[in-house]
């Protein structure tokens, strides 16, 4: 690949340093994921230009239209604290011609609404999980049909923000509270689904029109108290003492039944194109010990640090980091979109 101008768009407050040193571990983990995606595009000697973002367009225009890059790098997750609105922001890349990292606005507003993720994976008879969806400032009233235990979460976070053990509901009284939670905290509205008791697994997919899947990843809690769900609350995932107390890691799954890594791999690709994903994204899934595999979301752009689930599973199938950015770059100057047809 020939040198490149890359311009990475990142949150404003996350552009990050040349170094990490004498920096707080919380400082870090804030920047992790682009001071990684930049440092391996310098390794790849590559030009590269950083711009933090939150709520004005006009930057962007103005840092293209001067220093006209040759892709853009795109690490946002939300634009004006809304994380529906990223897709609105690589929309606006595709009406300035440039092309990007990542997936599509189509891509993007399927598989951000979990609900309607959900709806399409079933008109295609991909197995989720029943549920309901309760809309801010409507009656909270629960479908018959739909039977608990319930896990209920905003229909549109990502990260299990508002998400934790108390989530997980048992009555009509406490699921009524948590939506009503949801509603407050989240300022969206909320999803309830049946919970799925089984082995979390993530499938990360790689490509536009040939893709590639890695080695599935697994979600692990080794200390956990006999009765308590596992659940990847927020806590889960981001705090350290946490994980440490009921041993928690993520790891390249083992000693599944014959055949598993296999069927995940096929429904992976089916479910990526079902949904018009491009670039790159995780898959979150359920095996139940009965064997079947429930979707549980689709995840876009997930969290490229060189140390989390998606890279380390590319690892782990032979996919470096520096060389996964180079074909992630790559598949962005690739993507035809529709003003390139």
């Amino acid at each position: 690949m020939k040198r490149l101008r890359v311009l990475a768009l990142v949150p404003t407050g996350s552009v990050p340093p040349e170094s990490l040193e004498d920096m707080s571990s919380k400082q870090i983990e804030d920047l992790k994921m682009e001071y990684d995606v930049l440092t391996a595009l310098r390794q790849l000697h590559h030009e590269t230009q950083c711009l933090g973002v939150r709520d004005d367009l006009r930057p962007i225009r103005e840092a293209i239209e001067e220093w006209k890059p040759h892709v853009v790098f795109n690490m946002l997750e939300e634009f004006h604290g809304h994380v529906s609105f990223d897709q609105n922001v690589v929309a606006y890349l595709e009406l300035l011609r440039v092309p990007y990292t990542g997936c599509n606005p189509r891509g993007l507003v399927l598989s951000r609404d979990k609900a309607l993720t959900k709806k399409i994976l079933s008109y295609h008879r991909i197995r989720v999980p029943g549920f309901a969806v309760f809309p801010r400032g409507r009656r909270i009233r629960r479908p018959k049909r739909l039977a608990f235990p319930l896990l209920v979460k905003s229909l549109t976070e990502e990260a299990s923000t508002g998400i934790s053990q108390a989530s997980l509901v048992g009555n009509d009284e406490q699921l009524t509270q948590r939506v009503e939670f949801v509603h407050e905290h989240t300022l969206s509205d909320a999803i309830a689904e049946e919970y799925i008791e089984g082995r979390e697994l993530y499938l990360g997919v790689l490509g536009n029109h040939r893709l590639e899947t890695f080695p599935l990843w697994e979600m692990i809690w080794r200390k956990l108290p006999e009765g308590m769900p596992r659940i990847a609350t927020a806590r889960v995932k981001f705090n350290v003492d946490y994980q440490k107390k009921y041993g928690i890691v993520t790891r390249a799954a083992k000693g599944l039944p014959e055949g598993v890594a296999d069927r995940v791999a096929r429904l992976g690709k089916r479910i990526y194109r079902v949904l018009g994903l491009s670039g790159y994204a995780r898959l979150d899934l359920r095996l139940r010990e009965d064997g079947q595999l429930f979707v549980l979301e689709a995840n876009p752009n997930p969290d490229l640090s060189h140390d989390e689930d998606f890279a380390e599973a590319a690892d782990a199938g032979g996919l470096p980091y520096n060389p996964l950015v180079r074909r992630i770059l790559g598949l962005g100057l690739r993507y035809h979109a529709t003003w390139y047809r």
